[in-house]
Parts: C-alpha cells; sequence; structure tokens
C-alpha cells in the first residue's frame, strides 16, 4: 500500500521544494535599497498624477456585477444547447425557469435605472 502513496509523496515533496527554492531565490536576488523612485507607483511607464484613492461611481460596479452575471448565463446556455435534444422535458423547464429567474433581475435592475450610463 506505501508503494501506493509513494509517488503523491514525492511529487509532494518536489512541489514544496520548487516552491521554497523559488522565495528563497527571490529573496536572495532582490534589490534591498529604499528610494522615493523605488516606491513610486509605477505606470506603463507614465508618472502618476494625483493619488490613487479616487472615488468611483457606484455604477461601474453595478454595471460589472451585471455583466458577469449575463455572461455566466451564457457559459450555462451554451452546453446545454449542444444537449438540447437528449435531455428532455424536465432540462428545458429547469432552464426556463432559470432563464425566467435572470429576465426577472433584469427587469428589477432596468426598473431601477442601474443600467443609465450618464
Amino acid at each position: 500500500m506505501i508503494n501506493e502513496y509513494l509517488s503523491v509523496f514525492i511529487f509532494l515533496v518536489l512541489a514544496l521544494g520548487f516552491t521554497i527554492a523559488g522565495l528563497v531565490t527571490a529573496f536572495l536576488l532582490r534589490d534591498t535599497s529604499s528610494s522615493n523612485r523605488k516606491s513610486n507607483t509605477y505606470e506603463c511607464g507614465e508618472e502618476p498624477i494625483g493619488t490613487a484613492w479616487i472615488q468611483f461611481n457606484m455604477r461601474y460596479y453595478l454595471f460589472a456585477l451585471v455583466f458577469v452575471i449575463f455572461d455566466v448565463e451564457v457559459i450555462f446556455l451554451y452546453p446545454w444547447a449542444l444537449v438540447f435534444k437528449e435531455i428532455g422535458l424536465i432540462a428545458f423547464l429547469e432552464m426556463v425557469f432559470f432563464l425566467g429567474v435572470l429576465i426577472i433581475g433584469l427587469a428589477y435592475i432596468w426598473k431601477k435605472d442601474a443600467l443609465k450610463w450618464e
């Protein structure tokens, strides 16, 4: 029985060894000097203007969440559409219920004017 787990143990030891070796190498090769230029924010070669602590409008986050929800809907719809003929009536009704919940959610955010970009 020990022979069956020996390969798993060797894999874990190697994974741990590579992880520790990478961390030790990064620690030994790092730059230890501290300067104002080093602690400055890097923005693709551009000099940063102002502070990074600015307040974003909540609509950006809400719009992103709505996008993710409907993006996940497409992820569920695609495999369902591929096997539609084999899964039968029950799966069709489940998908109708799923789409109904999403349509109710879309109607709710539409009514709350969350999709208006002003």
